[in-house]
């Protein structure tokens, strides 16, 4: 089977260049195609490459994510420095203040911290450029990962959906049986009422002939038959298609309930009508589980 679910998981992780990057994605069930990333801002740019690659290997359901980076120790320490001579200014311009407002000399080195712009920090872990070679490989693994737990589990909807689809055409091979019996039991109802009502008429009366004409035609359930035929043989293609098949399998489970609801309003007779019944109750199960399907 081929099928996916739409529901999964996936961790990657690389390291490389003096960083290292986790990622995770996970994904639920919607109808289109979604994804929500949370990253850090320094890597907000980086978010279209993202959700460009995650959408080469999933077209349907909500996509979630998160990316962390972490630089090496020796990376931080190259990452910080101090502007001397913007602090020189600052300095400079303090103690001048300070003598003119008759105030202690009490600047510290651990002054420099709180100046705005004297220390500065650009670490590599949050240069868009220099992650995304690290980033990219830690995504792939995750995506493999997530593809392969919906992978899994759309195998495991695939042999449900298989089977609920031989009990559909069990369903419909019994009205099929049915079908050519529905003329002669109304034909058969319809003498032993006129007759319980005392009104004797010949079989060949041209008005029951012509009665019994109408009926045939207006309860025939042939075209429908085929066509539910035809659709339980188009889901068993496409639940061994390699393409995405939800959306076409949730079209064809309407086209299905249109036809029996169809066939049990012509035919109008009560064994036909119990097998329509389990017909519909078996296929909104389908319908259910196809709400899963990628």
């Amino acid at each position: 089977m081929t099928l996916r679910s739409m529901t999964g998981y996936g961790r990657g992780e690389a390291s490389a260049r003096g960083i290292r990057v986790e990622v995770e994605v996970n994904s639920v069930n919607r109808k289109q195609f979604e994804v929500r990333l949370n990253l850090p801002r320094a890597l907000i740019s980086l978010e279209s490459r993202m959700v460009e690659l995650i959408q080469g290997s999933v077209s349907r359901g909500q996509v979630a994510g998160g990316v962390t980076v972490h630089a090496a120790d020796s990376l931080k320490r190259k990452s910080f420095k101090i502007d001397s001579v913007l602090a020189a200014s600052y300095i400079t311009e303090l103690r001048r203040t300070a003598k003119t407002l008759k105030l202690n000399d009490t600047l510290s080195a651990s002054l420099l911290l709180e100046l705005p712009g004297v220390v500065t920090h650009s670490g590599a872990e949050e240069d868009a450029e220099y992650v995304w070679p690290v980033l990219e490989k830690a995504l792939k693994m995750a995506i493999r990962r997530l593809v392969a737990m919906r992978s899994r589990e759309g195998a495991v909807l695939g042999e449900d959906l298989n089977r609920r689809v031989t009990i559909l055409e069990s369903y419909l091979s019994t009205v099929r049986s049915l079908a050519p019996d529905v003329t002669t039991r109304y034909r058969e109802a319809l003498v032993k009422r006129l007759d319980q009502a005392g009104l004797a008429l010949d079989l060949h009366d041209p008005i029951l002939v012509r009665e019994l004409t109408v009926f045939a035609d207006r309860s025939d359930i042939t075209e429908e038959i085929t066509r539910l035929e035809s659709h339980l043989q188009q889901a068993r293609g496409l639940m061994k298609s390699a393409e995405p098949a939800g959306r076409t399998l949730d079209f064809l489970a309407q086209e299905m309930f249109r036809e029996i609801n169809t066939i049990g309003s012509k035919a109008n007779e009560v064994q036909i009508t119990r097998q329509v019944i389990e017909f519909k109750t078996e296929l909104e199960r389908i319908r259910e589980q196809v709400q899963n399907i990628e």
